[in-house]
């Protein structure tokens, strides 16, 4: 197994198993994402050096990758004067993330507000706990964005 990097295998395993649930990849997707996370020199991983570190096919590795790049996890450079694509973890992808986390927390309350409206029965319990929920959603939103200006 000829790597450019040093990868510690529990690590590995773990950020694997970690990265597989949080962003519902297939295995060898969250294998390559997992992988990328340890060039910290930010060198680039080749897609032959995906094929021959994780002993799989080519059409598999082309797969698992066009799956990372749409969902914006990876990125890929062409370096001067070379044909190969080099591989790197998307840095901005924790904002990316993030940015979505927020958009969805405001459709939620939009969809709220709209639920809110239309309901025609007056519960004034169930008006204090949503209440509640929407301001936690708020400072939430709130939270985020100011983290997010910091990034």
């Amino acid at each position: 197994m000829n790597k450019s990097i040093a990868i510690d295998k529990k690590i590995f395993q773990d950020a694997v198993k970690f990265y597989s649930t949080l962003f519902n990849l297939p295995p060898l997707a969250s294998k390559i994402y997992s992988y990328l996370i340890f060039d910290f020199e930010k060198i680039g991983i080749t897609f032959d050096e995906f094929v021959e570190v994780f002993s799989v096919s080519k059409s598999s590795v082309s797969t698992n990758i066009a799956l990372l790049l749409n969902s914006q996890l990876i990125i890929d450079v062409n370096k001067m004067d070379e044909r190969k694509r080099y591989f790197f973890a998307n840095d901005d992808y924790k904002k990316i993330r993030f940015e979505k986390i927020v958009q969805k927390m405001q459709d939620e309350l939009k969809l709220l507000d709209d639920l809110n409206q239309f309901r025609k029965v007056e519960d004034k319990e169930y008006d204090q706990k949503m209440e509640v929920y929407k301001s936690l959603l708020n400072k939430s939103i709130s939270n985020i964005k100011e983290s997010l200006n910091k990034l």
